[in-house]
């Protein structure tokens, strides 16, 4: 599977748990970390919870495993790393106030 099917299944998956602002950024030649972030907003705690539990699943039954996932659902931000493609699960507040696709855009 390539880095960027990887994406879209992992942001499928996070629409598929109502996910919002579902969004894939290709930083293929941009960034030397990875080919792809999918960012998505969560409503609260549990719902964060909920969007990054569903998207290991969907990953991992397509033979895709994490290498990493950081923090939690009570920071309001969660990081999970495929290596190729990071997802990045943010409350609004957290989403908003890091806007890490500000930074994205500077690239484009």
């Amino acid at each position: 599977m390539t880095s960027e099917e990887m994406a879209v299944l992992a942001a499928k998956a996070l629409e598929e748990r109502k996910g919002t602002d579902v969004k894939i950024y290709d930083v293929r030649g941009k960034s030397q970390l990875t080919d792809f972030f999918v960012v998505a907003t969560g409503t609260a705690a549990p719902h964060l919870k909920a969007l990054i539990a569903e998207t290991q699943s969907v990953m991992k039954d397509n033979g895709i495993a994490s290498h990493r996932t950081s923090g939690d659902p009570e920071s309001g931000w969660i990081v999970v790393d495929y290596i190729d493609v990071v997802v990045h699960v943010f409350s609004p507040e957290a989403r908003a106030y890091y806007a890490l696709e500000e930074l994205w855009k500077r690239w484009e």
